[in-house]
């Protein structure tokens, strides 16, 4: 019976397994970066602040299992459209102009990696 545990739960972390450090390190420095930013998100025509936003990306990332290696996938396919319309992401920071939600996720994953030694 342990043996039997041990193979499911081996089973239902492989998804997570499928990321290395590096990418898990700079997914969630992203979702922390969307959390605490302050701007509000544009989905589907409706517009959300940054923490129920970082929710459903963290949610959606969830569920795509291990279709996502890399943070670059995470922000191709999980937080730059509605899987469902197809629309593109917005996001709307203060005091600058509105922007795809992909342009602003790759901007500051570029920062992140050029700041690492």
């Amino acid at each position: 019976m342990r043996k039997f545990i041990a193979v499911i739960m081996g089973l239902l972390a492989a998804p997570v397994l499928a990321m290395d450090a590096t990418a898990t390190g700079e997914i969630n420095h992203l979702l922390d970066y969307s959390a605490r930013s302050g701007c509000q998100f544009v989905r589907n025509g409706a517009v959300y602040p940054a923490k129920e936003a970082t929710d459903h990306l963290r949610l959606k990332l969830s569920k795509v299992g291990d279709r996502v290696k890399t943070a670059d996938d995470f922000i191709e396919q999980i937080a730059s459209q509605s899987y469902m319309s197809g629309k593109p992401y917005s996001v709307r920071c203060p005091g600058a102009s509105e922007q795809p939600t992909k342009t602003w996720l790759m901007t500051e994953l570029r920062r992140l990696r050029t700041a690492k030694p």
